[in-house]
């Protein structure tokens, strides 16, 4: 593997024996796996699960990682192409990859959306001029429309949990939130629950509908899996049945860019908190999942996160396992 970059790259059989590998090294760890080996981590948007489970998987399989991040460890890092650097920043991206990628034997990168333009950023722009400036294996640990380690992790918990593939039920609903966030995850998540052959619901209000292109793969990969996407703003409809209920917060695609206009759309939206109510036509052991970090009464009730439906700290620990399983398959000699 040279590439961990989407998992539209791989087949359905090729994720299934990554996620294999990942429960086999949960249970029968390989200290010595990637001995001397060393994975370059850079952060130019910050991180929690993503910085500590990839140093805590590299460790795990005897290797080793450095952390690169504008925020910790540099003065100033320019990512405009074109720029006269005579202001702050000391240094250029297009120098400071190849450098950085120089001492590891892979890199992760990580970059969220600039939300400026939806066109660039549903065609990942930015990180795809970043992959450029590098020729070791590479690993997205977060892209503007991407974060394929966060649905491996995701994946591998609902097989862990024994939720249904063909036949599952997943709703990914946007949950209010005061900014708008980036399309990565939603985008990230629906095209995985389809890809594992699930009946996907996207649930929104009026003017949070996923982009088109977004819609458009996912229905490409339910159509090779077996499972069917939906759309709706009727959250009665979208819930009843349901095996997960995935909240998820986005910016609205309508006024991508525009956050007064956002803000003004998001206005009175507040109710699109998950709580208990929510599972009341639910599969009766209906899960919880996100992402993290969630924030508590806004996204979610106290009472899901802290419950028995909530899986989000089981999520959380297999980014380490999926990404263990990633890094095993790139760099075991």
């Amino acid at each position: 593997m040279k590439e961990f970059h989407d998992l539209a790259d791989f087949q359905t059989g090729q994720i299934d024996a990554l996620l294999e590998l990942a429960g086999r090294l949960e249970t029968n760890p390989e200290p010595q796996a990637l001995a001397g080996k060393v994975l370059a981590l850079l952060f130019l948007s910050p991180s929690l699960r993503t910085l500590a489970s990839f140093q805590a998987a590299m460790t795990r399989l005897g290797g080793g990682s450095f952390v690169i991040s504008p925020n910790m460890s540099i003065h100033g890092l320019e990512t405009r192409s074109g720029i006269v650097m005579d202001g702050m920043a000391a240094e250029h991206i297009r120098e400071a990859v190849p450098v950085i990628a120089s001492y590891g034997d892979a890199i992760g990168i990580r970059a969220f959306a600039e939300r400026e333009s939806l066109e660039d950023d549903l065609a990942d722009k930015q990180f795809n001029e970043l992959r450029e400036l590098c020729d070791i294996p590479k690993i997205n640990m977060e892209s503007a429309i991407n974060h394929p380690c966060q649905s491996l992790a995701d994946w591998k918990t609902m097989n862990d949990l024994n939720i249904p593939q063909q036949g599952g039920k997943f709703v990914l609903s946007w949950a209010y939130h005061p900014r708008a966030l980036p399309l990565a995850v939603p985008s990230a998540t629906v095209h995985m629950a389809a890809m594992r052959g699930m009946d996907v619901t996207v649930l929104r209000p009026e003017g949070f509908e996923l982009p088109e292109a977004v819609m458009h793969k996912a229905k490409q990969a339910a159509a090779t899996s077996g499972g069917s996407i939906s759309e709706t703003a009727d959250r009665a409809a979208a819930l009843e049945g349901a095996h997960i209920i995935y909240a998820k917060s986005w910016s609205s695609t309508r006024h991508y860019g525009d956050n007064p206009a956002d803000e003004e759309l998001r206005h009175g939206l507040e109710d699109w908190c998950i709580d208990e109510p929510w599972f009341a036509t639910a599969q009766e052991n209906a899960r919880f999942m996100h992402c993290l970090p969630v924030r508590r009464g806004v996204v979610v009730a106290d009472r899901i996160l802290d419950g028995p439906r909530s899986v989000v700290i089981q999520e959380a620990r297999n980014r380490m396992y999926a990404q263990m399983a990633v890094l095993h398959q790139m760099l075991r000699n």
